[in-house]
């Protein structure tokens, strides 16, 4: 099991942007390429599942990377 390095509000913060992104209010682009929308759409699908996850999880790899850890916020 790995330490959680998210604070709550952090935590909180994440899971709005997940559900904003995932959701039905998903920011939409028109690009003037048809495969840079759908590409920038699947993109913003995989980080707003990642941020979901790091929501429950409360842990960030790149937080650990940088040894970054606000638990306590």
């Amino acid at each position: 099991m790995v330490k959680q390095n998210l604070g709550k509000l952090d935590r909180i913060f994440r899971f709005v942007l997940a559900l904003w992104w995932l959701g039905p209010f998903t920011p939409q682009f028109k690009l003037a390429q048809a495969s840079w929308n759908v590409n920038l759409h699947w993109a913003i699908m995989v980080i707003g599942a990642i941020a979901l996850i790091e929501a429950f999880v409360g842990w960030c790899w790149l937080h650990n990377l940088l040894h970054i850890g606000n638990k306590n916020q």
